[in-house]
């Protein structure tokens, strides 16, 4: 079973930025994807961004598209998300994600392996 590790989050204010990382250890394969998921108080976990770790290949959601960029270690197994012109609500608890997608889109429904969640804090 992979383990995922996730570091960073923390308290910024509105425009700034933070840096997420996320590094699993244990085997993967040539189509295993890792991203990010999000849950804010009194809603449910939404989707945020992914990379098809061989490929590069990325995906966003319409949200942060723009604002937010994933990028890749293969090498390493490790991810980072660097988010930018932060808003309060990106206020959420941040899940990395990891799992086994034929394609990008479907990364959502192909989760197997879960972080323990970072707090992301943005104050107006």
């Amino acid at each position: 079973q992979v383990q995922l590790v996730e570091a960073g989050g923390g308290l910024v204010q509105t425009g700034g930025s933070l840096r997420l990382s996320c590094a699993a250890s244990g085997r993967t394969g040539s189509t295993y994807t890792m991203g990010w998921f999000r849950q804010a108080p009194g809603k449910e976990r939404e989707f945020v961004a992914a990379i098809m770790l061989k490929w590069g290949i990325t995906s966003y959601s319409d949200s942060v598209k723009g604002r937010f960029t994933i990028s890749r270690d293969s090498g390493k197994n490790t991810v980072l998300l660097q988010m930018s012109s932060l808003k309060p609500e990106d206020t959420a608890v941040y899940y990395c994600a990891a799992g086994y997608s034929g394609d990008i889109n479907s990364f959502p429904v192909s989760v197997n392996d879960w972080g323990q969640g970072t707090q992301v804090t943005v104050s107006s």
